[in-house]
């Protein structure tokens, strides 16, 4: 093969998780667990950005749990990063989308509302195009977990991904709860189980710890990650070296 068609190394993508208006990273998913990085998430995001991020990852972690929102901070940080940004938490129904799409968003995350209802993906689909619509399944094992990870959903994996396919869903996000925020690494056979139920773009959505995850993520097939305390503690440098 030459190295014009090798294929390209995987996309580490800064994360931002917005509480109570500021920058964190949770343990676990647990939102009394959490470490707080940047007061502010712009400054967060903008210090990412400086170092070269061609994409930020924003969740509106009040908006996942219910216990309110960040609106106001995200549209302001999609109007000054000069980057893409993605944006989940919280996105249950086809309005709430498209406020964040009308606001500048390169493409909402859904992840609770995918679960009860796949036919909001492909309408939000239909509507704006599959580069604007994202799907995050956040799984313990492979089972999916709903509501800001609090609850199972009683679904598997294996039973949703058939489903996004068939509403035109491209990109898939997929979290392993379990180790999310943990810096414990990714578990290998669980990625390559969730490689072969997803066939089209896979972004691995937490567990990344140091330079061997990526590495394990190019071996796999595996399109990228997004990323939050390994670059914020520097167990994975950032920008990540070659792999």
């Amino acid at each position: 093969m030459t190295a014009s068609r090798l294929p390209a190394p995987p996309l580490v993508i800064p994360c931002v998780d917005i509480q109570s208006g500021r920058a964190v990273r949770l343990y676990e998913g647990d939102p009394d667990r959490e470490t707080v990085y940047f007061e502010s998430p712009l400054d967060a995001a903008r210090h990412w950005v400086g170092l070269g991020a061609a994409m930020v990852h924003l969740v509106d972690l009040d908006a996942a749990t219910g216990r309110g929102e960040n609106r106001a901070v995200i549209h302001r940080m999609t109007a000054e990063l000069g980057v893409p940004v993605e944006v989940g938490g919280g996105i249950r129904d086809r309005a709430a989308a498209e406020v964040l799409l009308e606001a500048g968003v390169s493409r909402v995350v859904i992840g609770t509302a995918a679960v009860k209802n796949p036919e909001l993906v492909r309408d939000l689909i239909g509507a704006h195009g599959p580069e604007r619509v994202v799907v995050s399944l956040d799984a313990r094992g492979l089972e999916v977990a709903i509501h800001g990870w609090a609850e199972g959903s009683g679904l598997a994996v294996a039973d949703l991904t058939p489903l996004l396919a068939e509403v035109g869903l491209e990109t898939l996000i997929f979290t392993d709860v379990t180790r999310d925020g943990t810096l414990k690494g990714l578990d290998r056979e669980l990625m390559r189980q969730v490689r072969q139920l997803w066939t089209s773009t896979l972004i691995v959505g937490g567990g990344v710890a140091n330079v061997e995850d990526v590495r394990l993520l190019a071996e796999e097939g595996i399109q990228g990650a997004i990323v939050g305390r390994a670059i914020y503690e520097g167990t994975l440098p950032y920008p990540v070296p070659q792999v």
